[in-house]
């Protein structure tokens, strides 16, 4: 089982949440799996210029550090996101990313994945509630199993750094647990459905110009 961890931060070896993350996959260790960390703030990862690419031929046109990163998280059973909050949102390494990804959410490449997500914030627990809930969307999004978050905001002083250590090491154990047990989520799997019943519609609006998207649908069985 291979777990990897994604560290967005740009203070790098100095952030907060990477000892969120360090603790996190110290924990899915422990629980059998091996384990990667991959730091996006020291690679080379450029915005999406909506050339329509990867809807039309499966591959980004762009060459950089992506592709790379793209391969270990479909190579991966489990996933953990992890970014400070900034500016109510998550980094702009991560955003970058997630921009870059509109080919694993249209074809649905996390299904049967497993993913958690992880967080620190300055002032206050709604914007760790709110950056959590932008990374669990983007892994429930793209087809895969959200299993909950960790973080806290640093005006609740540093016991709650303590404690959001140590529950992110017992979620690293659980995301093991969850992917050897093939835990169900049916809110996370009926929102999948309704999805896919919607956007059937954007796939057959530009099937001319989406083909790998359309192929990808009709081979899915989606377009009925």
């Amino acid at each position: 089982m291979k777990i990897v961890g994604i560290h967005s931060s740009p203070k790098r070896k100095n952030s907060n949440t990477l000892k969120l993350l360090d603790s996190a996959l110290a924990g899915a260790k422990e629980a059998g799996a091996d384990i990667e960390l991959i730091d996006i703030a020291k690679l080379k990862i450029k915005y999406c210029t909506a050339c329509n690419s990867c809807h039309d031929k499966g591959v980004c046109s762009i060459k950089d550090d992506y592709q790379l990163v793209l391969k270990k998280l479909l190579d991966a059973d489990g996933i953990i996101w992890s970014s400070p909050n900034y500016m109510m949102n998550v980094t702009a390494q991560l955003k970058t990313l997630f921009d870059r990804s509109p080919l694993i959410t249209h074809e649905q490449f996390f299904d049967g994945k497993y993913g958690l997500s992880l967080t620190t914030a300055g002032s206050g627990i709604d914007e760790v509630d709110f950056v959590l809930n932008i990374m669990n969307t983007f892994m429930i999004n793209c087809g895969g199993n959200a299993i909950e978050g960790v973080g806290y905001a640093m005006a609740q002083g540093p016991s709650a750094m303590d404690a959001a250590i140590v529950k992110s090491q017992e979620m690293g154990i659980d995301l093991v647990e969850a992917i050897k047990e093939k835990r169900p989520y049916p809110e996370q799997k009926a929102k999948q459905e309704a999805w896919r019943a919607q956007f059937k519609y954007v796939i057959l609006a530009n099937k001319d110009h989406w083909t790998h998207n359309c192929d990808y649908w009709a081979e899915k069985g989606w377009l009925k």
